[in-house]
């Protein structure tokens, strides 16, 4: 027999435990993000900014509050339903929702790597660099994982 011999609700624990050691780091990096960005429009350099750049600092502050309150929400969740004995159901709501922060929190990033760079050089490698990055995330973030659990995990 394969795996580790726990009940429903031991699993639950332990996954548990896992997404609160994940979601630390996730936590931590966007809501420094966030902070940082929300300084910017008091900076006096923003009223310098192009209509593009202010529209794509305004989607970079959208998507770093979106992806802060998904990766906050499983906290909420768990202190709203603790106690009321629904601990997997909890952990898999709490997974999509750092799922969810961390798509959020990549397009969070790329956004604010362009802005930042758009202000930093008019060149035109700069869409490259980014792109360049982005697919960096996705490979690190989500491909790799991806295919390392299609290539060393069974369906169970």
């Amino acid at each position: 027999m394969r795996g580790r011999h726990e009940t429903p609700e031991e699993r639950a624990d332990r996954r548990w435990t896992e997404l609160v050691q994940e979601i630390r780091v996730a936590q931590t990096g966007v809501q420094i993000l966030f902070g940082f960005l929300l300084t910017v429009v008091f900076t006096p350099r923003f009223v310098e900014l192009s209509d593009a750049d202010r529209s794509l600092y305004v989607t970079t502050i959208v998507l770093a509050a979106a992806a802060t309150g998904a990766l906050i929400g499983p906290v909420s969740f768990h202190r709203i339903v603790a106690g009321r004995r629904i601990k997997p159901q909890t952990v898999q709501w709490a997974s999509r929702l750092i799922f969810l922060g961390l798509v959020l929190l990549l397009a969070t990033m790329v956004s604010a790597l362009l802005l930042v760079l758009r202000v930093a050089s008019d060149d035109g490698f700069v869409p490259w660099l980014v792109t360049g990055v982005a697919a960096w995330y996705l490979l690190a973030w989500f491909v790799l994982p991806l295919w390392a659990r299609h290539r060393y995990t069974t369906r169970d």
